[in-house]
């Protein structure tokens, strides 16, 4: 049964009012929702706020780095500390190396550019300072949801945005109610706030329906794969932050890693791969796992044991991929739009400040009687505020990254190092990009096959075993949540032309090629094991992958990342 099968059936749905939904407990929609109280409760009024949360609590599915920028939560909680935000380890150190199959060369302090300095900066948990968000944000008055999914855009007749519906529980493997079935939920709202993080599943289809991508370069992204490690004592560093460039990424295709030392004798670390790579046969995964073999990070994870894993899908175009983020009855913060800092590595601190800045909008629009309409006053405030600055003055780095190490090394270097000491606040030219990620795969004929070491298991492993430090889980007789849009494309075009690179660009092993009784190969599709990354909706070549969203929640369950 289809859902409109299912509404005739067992409809209509129940429906709550709000003043404001938020769909996304990341740091950019809980800040939305606590700058809202936060207004209210300053000037006496009432604005009732709810937030919807896939993951099982705020902060199961959050995965980044994380160094974090304190300077929106500054201005969000000036007494944060007071609070006992999970804010716990400054900065002390920077390094930068490039890196060669078994060398290195570090960058001299005064060479590294400010936007990768990190003084007054933080290694966290970001899923921890999510946690404490959502703390903060219930005891403001803002309703909560975890394990809801918003499946469903709902809208008005005259096409504005009227709110979302939940998806619905206890529907079976073959579309049909089981006994367990339960109807979804609407919640209405007089303004929507979207913040699903990276290629959020219905900011994808805001971005089509109302084409908020007019006339901007195509969004471009990355994949992140991290780890979390518990290392010997004697080789923990707290607050020592480590980025690298170099092996293993050939020079024509953009890869970093990042090891970062928490406070309790742990690391943080990870492997970035930019999602415009043209060799099919390339794994983010196994580069990853290649790169923590080099002596340089080796030396600190040695005796160590990892705890936990996770793959999350980077927003990185920046200001030139930015779409409007205002629509009739709603709008986009945070990575759902695209404000990350790809110089900088940071977006946390970004997606607050834009929650905020739509939240202002919003009380505005509320207390002033409106609803349904556009928020203008939130990409208005944007334009002017330093966020802006920040993002325009890296706004060609993620192009730059395009055309090889050698090349992106130089520029960049040119516009984040020299051009700020000669007194320019961003570049004088602007580079664009016309290309989306998932058209630059090459056929497997025209590439080199890679061939990757087995996994040690003590420094490298494999997907599943990764996986399962994961802590993913879905109800396993919902109907899976990676649909294709054409079964026959799998084998016939991507296999036959690509080699199959789902199967090597999925970094939780859902997807793989198999032998049916005849010798006929099937694509078999694993959606157990997804980690949510997004990447096979990004970088399927036939964008015949859509990821939808699954039962909530369903999915990893983050500890400490």
């Amino acid at each position: 049964m289809n859902n409109q099968e299912i509404l005739a059936q067992f409809g209509p749905r129940e429906a709550m009012e709000y003043d404001v939904v938020v769909v996304g407990g990341g740091p950019g929609g809980l800040a939305t929702a606590i700058r809202l109280k936060q207004l209210a409760a300053e000037r006496g009024t009432d604005v009732s706020v709810v937030v919807l949360e896939k993951g099982s609590e705020p902060g199961a599915h959050i995965l980044s780095g994380a160094l974090m920028d304190p300077r929106a939560l500054n201005e969000l909680f000036p007494n944060w500390k007071e609070l006992d935000a999970p804010l716990h380890q400054p900065v002390t150190g920077d390094e930068m190396l490039f890196l060669s199959q078994t060398g290195k060369l570090s960058t001299p302090q005064f060479l590294i550019p400010k936007s990768l300095h990190n003084e007054g900066n933080y290694v966290v948990s970001l899923g921890n300072v999510v946690r404490w968000l959502g703390q903060q944000a219930e005891a403001l008055g803002v309703e909560i949801f975890p394990g809801f999914s918003a499946a469903e855009v709902l809208y008005n007749e005259d096409g504005s945005v009227k709110g979302v519906a939940t998806g619905n529980l206890g529907v079976g493997k073959d579309g049909q109610p089981s006994d367990h079935f339960q109807l979804g939920m609407e919640l209405h709202g007089k303004y929507t706030i979207f913040a699903e993080g990276s290629r959020g599943h219905l900011g994808r289809q805001l971005i089509a329906k109302f084409q908020l991508d007019a006339g901007k370069d195509p969004q471009t992204y990355a994949l992140g794969i991290k780890e979390l490690w518990e290392i010997d004592p004697a080789k923990a560093k707290p607050g020592h932050v480590v980025h690298s460039l170099g092996w293993p990424m050939d020079n024509q295709t953009y890869g970093g890693g990042f090891l970062y030392h928490l406070e309790g004798n742990k690391v943080t670390l990870g492997f970035i791969t930019g999602l415009e790579y043209s060799n099919p046969w390339l794994s983010p995964f196994e580069e990853m796992q290649r790169w923590k073999t080099h002596p340089a990070i080796r030396q600190y994870l040695e005796g160590g044991k990892r705890i936990s894993y996770g793959a999350r899908a980077i927003t990185c175009g920046g200001l030139m991929s930015l779409p409007k983020t205002v629509f009739p009855g709603g709008a986009l913060v945070g990575c759902e739009a695209g404000f990350l800092n790809f110089a900088r590595i940071k977006g946390s601190h970004a997606a607050m400040k834009t929650g905020m800045l739509a939240a202002d909008a919003a009380y505005a629009a509320v207390t002033g009687g409106r609803q349904h309409d556009e928020l203008s006053a939130y990409p208005e405030a944007f334009a002017k505020s330093w966020l802006f600055e920040e993002l325009n003055a890296s706004r060609n780095t993620k192009q730059w990254m395009k055309k090889g190490l050698y090349l992106s090394s130089i520029m960049n270097g040119i516009e984040l190092w020299l051009l700020p000491k000669l007194g320019f606040k961003s570049p004088p030219w602007t580079i664009h990009n016309k290309v989306p990620d998932h058209a630059k795969l090459k056929p497997a004929s025209e590439c080199p096959q890679i061939t990757y070491p087995k996994p040690d298991n003590k420094i490298t492993f494999d997907r599943l075993s990764s996986v399962f430090v994961s802590n993913t889980n879905h109800e396993e007789q919902q109907p899976a949540h990676l649909t294709l849009k054409d079964n026959s494309v799998p084998v016939q075009i991507n296999l036959a032309t690509y080699g199959g690179p789902e199967s090597r660009y999925c970094p939780a092993g859902v997807y793989e090629f198999v032998k049916n009784p005849d010798n006929t190969d099937r694509l078999q599709i694993n959606a157990q094991n997804c980690v949510h990354c997004k990447t096979c909706d990004i970088k399927d070549p036939t964008q015949n992958i859509v990821w939808v969203t699954p039962e909530g929640g369903g999915g990893p369950n983050y500890s400490g990342m």
